[in-house]
C-alpha cells in the first residue's frame, strides 16, 4: 500500500506536469499573466529542488515550449547540483528537447542564458552543439541575427568551422557587415542589397523583410503580396485576419495543417462563411483527426464528449478563443478515436462547425446528460468553473462513483486547457476525477492515458515508471 507521502509527491509532479501543459505565460479569461508568471515560477522551482529527475524528465512529457524552455534553462543553470549519471540523463534529454523547439524558442533561450550569465561548460557545450547541428545556418543568421550573434560570442562559437556555405562568411556578417562589401553567400548578398533596394525586400525571411518594408515605406498590400512566396506555412496562419487574399489558404494548405491550428483557423473565420464553406472545412477537420488518430481510430468503444462552449470559452486578448478551439479540436478527434460517440456542448449547441462562446457553464446537467447514455469513457473539456449552479458537477461526479459506479465501469477524465493562478494549476471539477492540462488537442490520446495515474490512488514508484518509460520511448527517437 502506497504511504501518504508517496501519494503526495505523486501529486506534486502531477500538479507541475499539468501546469506546465496548459500555462503558457499569457492572460486567461480569468486570471492575468502577473500572478501566473508567480504561480509558475514556484512550481519550477520547487520541482527542481524535490524532484529534480522528475523535472527534467517532464521534457518527455508533451508539455508546452514556453515550460520546455524553462525547464532548460534552469537546468543548465543548476549542472553542479546534479550528480554525474543525472548529468548525463539531463544532457540526453535537453538535447532531443532543443531538437524540437521551434528555433525561435531556442533562440530566445539562448539570449535569456546570456543575459542571466549562465555561462559553464555544460552550457557551451550544448549551444554549440545545438548550432552546428543546425541544417541552414545562413538562413537563420539572418532572420535571427542579434540572437545568432549573442549566442555565438556566449558559446564561444568558431564560426569559421562550421559547415555549409556560409561558414566562412558568417563571422563577417554577424559582426562586420558594412566592412564586407559583397557577399559570396546568396541570402547575405540579398540581405545587403535590401538596404537600399526595394526588389531585394521580397527575397527575404518574412519577419526580416518586415523591418526594410518599412524603412522603405513599401505599402502594406504590396508588401504583402509580394512577400507571399516566402512565407512559411505559420506565417500565412497568422495573417489570415490581416493579409487578404494574398495570403489565403488554399485546400492543399488545409489539408496538411495539425488538428489544433487548423481548428483556431475556422473559429476565426466569420460565421456565414463557415456556413458557406461547410463540406470544404468540416471535410479538412475530419481528415486531419484521422491523421492524428492514426491506428487507434475507431478503438475506443463508447464515448462521450461535454465539451465547453461557455462565454469563458472565449480566452483573453492574447489567447483568443483559445478554450473553444481545444473544444472544437477534442471534438473532432474523440469522434474519430469512438467507436460510437455523442458529443454535448453546454450551450445546448448541435453544430460544432458553427460553435461560439456563449452563456453560462452549465458543467453538472451536461455531464449528467453524458453519463445517462452509460458510455465507456466520459471526456470533459472545460476550464472547470462550474457557475450553473456553483459545484452541481462534483455532486454529480460524487454520487455517481459512490452510488451508481461504485466499480467505475465508465472512465472519467478532465482536460483543462486553461491554467488557474490562483490554484496553482488546473482547476479541477471533483476530487477523484483525474484531470489533466491540455494545450493542443493532438496529445488528448495521452492524456487520457496518463491522467489515471490522478485519482488519488496512484502512488510515486508507479507513476516514476510510467515517466521512465516514456523518456526511454522519447529518447529512442533522438537516434532515428
Amino acid at each position: 500500500m502506497e504511504s501518504v507521502a508517496d501519494l503526495t509527491a505523486a501529486e506534486d509532479v502531477l500538479l507541475f506536469v499539468n501546469a506546465a501543459v496548459a500555462a503558457t505565460g499569457q492572460d486567461e479569461f480569468h486570471t492575468g499573466r502577473e500572478r501566473q508568471t508567480w504561480s509558475v515560477d514556484f512550481l519550477h522551482e520547487y520541482m527542481l529542488v524535490n524532484y529534480r529527475d522528475l523535472y527534467a524528465a517532464a521534457l518527455a512529457l508533451g508539455i508546452n515550449d514556453r515550460n520546455k524552455s524553462r525547464i532548460v534553462q534552469r537546468l543548465l543553470s543548476s549542472g553542479a547540483d546534479a550528480a554525474p549519471a543525472q548529468r548525463a540523463v539531463e544532457g540526453r534529454l535537453i538535447r532531443r528537447a532543443l531538437r524540437d523547439l521551434p528555433a525561435s524558442r531556442v533562440y530566445r533561450l539562448f539570449t535569456a542564458l546570456q543575459k542571466a550569465k549562465v555561462n559553464n561548460r555544460r552550457t557551451r557545450a550544448v549551444m554549440r552543439e545545438w548550432l552546428a547541428a543546425r541544417p541552414d545556418l545562413g538562413f537563420e543568421a539572418v532572420k535571427y541575427r542579434g540572437a545568432f550573434k549573442r549566442a555565438a560570442v556566449h558559446a564561444h562559437l568558431d564560426l569559421d568551422g562550421l559547415p555549409g556555405e556560409a561558414g566562412d562568411e558568417l563571422a563577417a556578417f554577424l559582426f562586420a557587415p558594412k566592412a564586407t562589401g559583397k557577399f559570396r553567400t546568396p541570402l547575405f548578398e540579398t540581405w545587403r542589397r535590401a538596404h537600399y533596394e526595394r526588389a531585394a525586400v521580397f527575397e527575404l525571411p518574412y519577419t526580416v523583410a518586415e523591418g526594410f518594408a518599412a524603412a522603405h515605406r513599401i505599402p502594406r498590400g504590396a508588401f504583402l503580396e509580394g512577400i507571399a512566396p516566402q512565407l512559411t506555412g505559420k506565417e500565412r496562419l497568422r495573417l489570415q485576419r490581416s493579409g487578404g487574399e494574398a495570403v489565403a489558404l488554399d485546400a492543399a494548405a488545409l489539408g496538411r495543417m495539425p488538428l489544433t491550428r487548423l481548428a483556431a483557423y475556422v473559429l476565426a473565420i466569420p460565421a456565414d462563411e463557415r456556413e458557406e464553406r461547410r463540406a470544404e472545412l468540416t471535410g479538412a477537420l475530419r481528415a486531419a483527426a484521422r491523421r492524428t488518430a492514426g491506428d487507434r481510430a475507431g478503438t475506443w468503444g463508447a464515448v462521450a464528449a461535454v465539451l465547453d462552449d461557455s462565454y469563458s470559452a472565449s480566452g483573453s486578448t492574447e489567447k483568443r478563443r483559445r478554450p473553444l478551439v481545444v473544444a472544437l479540436a477534442a471534438h473532432f478527434l474523440l469522434e474519430a478515436l469512438a467507436g460510437e460517440y455523442r458529443p454535448l456542448w453546454l450551450s445546448g449547441n448541435d453544430d460544432a462547425l458553427l460553435a461560439k462562446p456563449r452563456g453560462v457553464t452549465a458543467l453538472g446537467e451536461r455531464i449528467l446528460d453524458a453519463l445517462e447514455t452509460g458510455p465507456e469513457t466520459l471526456v470533459v473539456v472545460s476550464d472547470g468553473w462550474d457557475n450553473a449552479p456553483a459545484g452541481l458537477a462534483a455532486e454529480v461526479l460524487r454520487v455517481w462513483a459512490v452510488r451508481l459506479d461504485p466499480q467505475r465501469r465508465t472512465a472519467i477524465v478532465h482536460l483543462n486547457p486553461v491554467f488557474d493562478a490562483d490554484g496553482i494549476g488546473v482547476r479541477r471539477l471533483a476530487p477523484g476525477v483525474p484531470t489533466a492540462g491540455i494545450r493542443d488537442a493532438e496529445d488528448l490520446p495521452e492524456l487520457v492515458a496518463f491522467a489515471r495515474f490522478d485519482d488519488g490512488r496512484s502512488g510515486i514508484a508507479e507513476l516514476r515508471a510510467a515517466v521512465d518509460a516514456r523518456v526511454e520511448r522519447w529518447l529512442a527517437e533522438e537516434d532515428r
